[in-house]
């Protein structure tokens, strides 16, 4: 039976089901995006009053990270309440105005959905801590007894992503799994409680008029440990074909059959988006119409700035997804990562340098020397590129600025738990992360009457929304002519690659004469025949397309 809402969308909203194939989807990170009480952090209200400057971009979506219940030891991604505002940002009817003001705005709305793990603080945690081994209330999480005469030792020598060890022992000498913060025990999905519960809580939000939901770690909730615990170095010689104890395993999507059910008793249905950093071949499960829909590829994001690379990845993940009958989809940036405005002004990482993290951020943002003026014109110019492409655009706050990743945060101020747990040796995500820059001076910029929890470096005034508001040439104004040709180009979604006669050149046509044309490289080089309809840096005075630009044209 197909749910009637309460809110449902409104006129201002696309009644096409497939809105989210090719959608511009902006991602806030609340508490960085705008204060409205003074508080510090940013907070619901925030976003509803700068509702009008999302609607301005011509974005389609927003994406909106965690907004519940939280100690925040793990920027909102350690939940207390998955039904519920964190007081701190607001509360339900808060939401229910934001949700309203968006929907009116013709802008969906896709929130952040945490699976592997609750926080510590969960009424569900509490409780397996207050009941004995081996109780329900422990069942709904990975309790192990320790190894050693006493069970003193952890059950194995795993790790956390975020360092420190992956076992945290309670009081009554068991130990619990945590792949993230201790602040953050994972679930067992094999438990019919949790399986259900989750289901409630898709239910409780699409009654409430969300479109869609992003899902963390999609490829972790399934889990099979053995009696026997494999160590840290077994456990990362096995292969993650379907079979491995902790990531992507085939009844994964045995979960996600049962949230597409939900998802689809909506109208129009829900539409939800995997975080599964997974093998490329495997990624298409999650996206299938049977499952979550689609299924981030962070293949551009992890790549340097080069022609032959952009196009291996572009064309392999549109062979993938219309092999799962899904869109792809394209991002740079996100809460995660350094932002691409950065990562493209530095040296060319090598694989081995992707991994280890950036020295540029252990120096404080001093060595190697960052060219920020080129890392801006390869951001816009690859940016302009991603835009063009068949399939969605995921947008992070504050790169329609050009922002660049703030290094220069002191190590008492910081608050990412990777931070903390390796001891400075990496220093997270933080620098992503520092509340947005409205105004041009003020004590916070603009973000809100008091100084935010993560300090704003100076240079963050010429960079503001009030600096680029209506300024010809600026990111902003750059952003927002894209999108609204975007959406006015937008169509099948196919492209054919042109031959450019220059290695360093990529050029490709969608089906209704639409051309977008990027130069890899330093010298100008002469653009095919069109009608110019933007590029991200001026041409020159020859008419030729400069290094680092990308344009795009319309031909007959």
């Amino acid at each position: 039976m197909t749910n009637t809402l309460a809110s449902e969308p409104t006129s201002a909203l696309s009644s096409d089901p497939t809105w989210w194939r090719q959608a511009a989807v902006y991602q806030i990170y609340p508490r960085a995006f705008a204060d409205s009480n003074g508080s510090g952090l940013g907070d619901l209200r925030g976003i509803t009053q700068k509702v009008p400057y999302l609607s301005s971009l011509g974005i389609d979506a927003v994406w909106l990270s965690p907004f519940y219940p939280s100690a925040l030891a793990d920027g909102g991604y350690d939940v207390d309440d998955y039904r519920d505002v964190d007081p701190k940002l607001g509360t339900l009817a808060d939401f229910d105005a934001m949700v309203a003001a968006l929907h009116g705005a013709g802008i969906r709305l896709i929130v952040d959905v945490v699976p592997n793990h609750t926080s510590d603080r969960h009424e569900w945690f509490k409780a397996a801590l207050a009941s004995p081994k081996g109780s329900p209330e422990r069942d709904r999480y990975i309790f192990r007894d320790g190894k050693g005469v006493n069970g003193e030792e952890p059950p194995a020598d795993w790790g956390s992503t975020f360092g420190g060890p992956a076992w945290h022992q309670v009081e009554d000498g068991q130990w619990y799994h945590h792949f993230f913060a201790k602040e953050q025990p994972d679930l067992n999905w094999a438990n019919p409680e949790v399986r259900a519960d989750f289901l409630h809580t898709l239910r409780f939000w699409s009654d409430r008029g969300v479109d869609g939901f992003r899902v963390d770690v999609a490829h972790g909730c399934a889990k099979d440990l053995p009696e026997e615990l494999p160590s840290q170095a077994e456990l990362d010689a096995i292969p993650v074909d379907g079979n491995h104890p902790m990531w992507d395993r085939d009844e994964v999507h045995e979960i996600y059959a049962e949230w597409r059910e939900v998802f689809n008793s909506y109208d129009p249905p829900r539409t939800a988006v995997a975080e599964a950093w997974v093998k490329a071949d495997r990624r298409s499960r999650y996206a299938s119409a049977d499952g979550l829909g689609q299924a981030f590829n962070f293949d551009l994001l992890e790549a340097n700035f080069d022609a032959s690379d952009f196009k291996d990845i572009i064309t392999f993940n549109l062979e993938l997804a219309e092999r799962s009958g899904s869109s792809t989809t394209w991002v740079f940036s996100n809460h995660d990562v350094v932002r691409h405005a950065t990562r493209y002004g530095l040296p060319p990482r090598t694989e081995d340098e992707r991994k280890a993290g950036f020295a540029w951020l252990l120096s404080g943002g001093t060595e190697p020397t960052l060219d920020r003026d080129l890392g801006l014109r390869r951001a816009q110019a690859a940016t302009l590129l991603e835009l063009a492409l068949p399939g969605s655009s995921y947008l992070y706050q504050g790169e329609e600025l050009g922002l660049h990743e703030v290094a220069e945060i002191p190590a008492e101020q910081r608050q990412d738990p990777t931070f903390f747990r390796t001891e400075g040796a990496e220093i997270g995500r933080d620098g992503c992360r520092v509340p947005l820059p409205w105004t041009t001076d003020g004590p916070s910029f603009g973000f809100g009457a008091a100084e935010p929890d993560l300090p704003q470096p100076e240079w963050f005034g010429p960079s503001s929304v009030q600096a680029q508001d209506g300024v010809p040439g600026s990111t902003l104004t750059l952003y927002r002519e894209a999108l609204a040709l975007r959406r006015e180009l937008q169509s099948e979604e196919t492209l054919e690659w042109l031959e450019t006669g220059d290695e360093q050149v990529l050029a490709f046509r969608r089906p209704n004469g639409w051309v977008s044309v990027t130069n890899f490289g330093t010298d100008a080089v002469e653009l095919p025949e069109g009608e110019l309809l933007l590029s991200s840096a001026s041409l020159t005075a020859a008419g030729h397309l400069p290094g680092a630009t990308t344009a795009w044209l319309r031909q007959s």
